[in-house]
């Protein structure tokens, strides 16, 4: 298992001990999933947040009439889940699928739990990390109330300009609310 960028990711926010390192390395499990494959399905038990080692990973939601709406983009040295569900342990409400052949480190919610209590420590750095996605997607919902869809996408393709590289048209046109058709006249008009 490749260990180096989830520890380099965690270094970030906490320093660890060798002893403290070697003990988050045991509650890991490593996965490699090929790309179209469900790494997670809505109904399922979520039972892991994943660390993005390499590959692109996209959370999306699969209404009644099967319309697919992006949640949310993973790419290298991210984390995804599906929060409500894995932290309350319900199955998912979201599907999460690798766009390409990827490899994620996996942390159960039982491991979670255990290396909250043996270093806490890994409160804070988890606490960060949460803090951060939560501000990530009030700004999105904020965005998508306040922003035309160009200006939307215009975020976007600044914010993330690594993740429009990895990504199609129609997935992108997902995640910002509108319809493939919509998004390739804006690329168009800003052509121009």
């Amino acid at each position: 298992m490749n260990t180096t960028p989830i520890l380099a990711n965690i270094a970030k926010h906490i320093a660890l001990t060798s002893d403290e390192e070697n003990y988050f390395l045991s509650l890991l499990r490593e996965k490699s999933f090929n790309k179209k494959e469900l790494i997670l399905r809505e109904s399922q038990r979520c039972e892991y947040i994943n660390f993005v080692n390499s590959g692109t990973l996209r959370a999306y939601y699969l209404s009644n009439d099967v319309k697919e709406t992006t949640v949310m983009f993973a790419i290298k040295d991210w984390w995804i889940t599906d929060m409500n569900c894995f932290m309350n342990l319900q199955p998912a409400m979201l599907h999460i699928e690798a766009l390409e052949n990827s490899q994620v480190i996996q942390l159960s919610k039982n491991n979670l739990d255990k290396l909250f209590l043996e270093i806490p420590k890994f409160e804070r750095f988890f606490r960060i990390i949460f803090q951060k996605a939560y501000i990530r997607e009030q700004l999105r919902g904020i965005e998508n109330l306040s922003l035309s869809a160009e200006e939307r996408y215009q975020v976007f393709s600044n914010k993330y300009p690594q993740i429009l590289k990895k990504v199609n048209q129609k997935q992108i046109a997902s995640y910002l609310g509108i319809t493939p058709e919509f998004l390739s006249s804006i690329l168009s008009k800003s052509k121009k």
